[in-house]
């Protein structure tokens, strides 16, 4: 018969530490110190309050990393395979499509495969190859230029202060043929 005081557990005992035993007092921690207390542990390359190696070393070179214009990648043949004849592809289009990211990103058409149908394809950069496929097909390559697209603050800002000088000059020149 199951009584209360016969009753096991059902999971694993917790190991209590530092409460007497093999592993009593100190519980294989030393005395004291940051390793020592519970609580947050420190970072793998904290040294102690050490200049850290990482910032003892020279930082040398230089690197054009930041600067790398990165292109997504389309291939012709992923357009045949994908689009109707006689359609217009924009960006938009390939991303709805899934073949390129969201966002404002560059694209690049790659003249992987061949054309047999009719397109007009807008985008940042066409290899030589695919403008010339892109051609033979009937179809047009159109590039479409940075200031075609004002999904960043800064070339709203930047079209607003052009336009804001357009008509400034517009102004200056009506008053002096007057």
């Amino acid at each position: 018969m199951v009584t209360l005081e016969s009753l096991t557990s059902a999971g694993k005992k917790r190991k209590r530490i530092g409460r007497g035993g093999s592993r009593g007092g100190t519980s294989g921690r030393g005395h004291k110190g940051q390793k020592a207390r519970s609580g947050p542990k420190i970072a793998i390359q904290f040294e102690g309050g050490q200049m850290p190696l990482t910032r003892r070393l020279p930082k040398r070179g230089f690197t054009n990393a930041r600067f790398k214009i990165v292109f997504q990648i389309v291939n012709l043949k992923d357009l045949e395979r994908i689009f109707d004849a006689g359609s217009t592809i924009t960006p938009q289009l390939l991303f709805e499509k899934g073949l390129v990211r969201g966002g404002r990103r560059l694209i690049k058409v790659l003249g992987d495969g061949q054309l047999s149908k009719k397109f007009v394809i807008q985008a940042d950069k066409f290899s030589k190859t695919a403008a010339e496929n892109i051609l033979q097909a009937g179809g047009e390559a159109q590039v479409i230029k940075a200031s075609d697209v004002s999904s960043s603050k800064k070339s709203k800002e930047k079209k607003k202060s052009t336009a804001a000088v357009v008509s400034n000059v517009q102004a200056s020149d009506e008053s002096e043929e007057k």
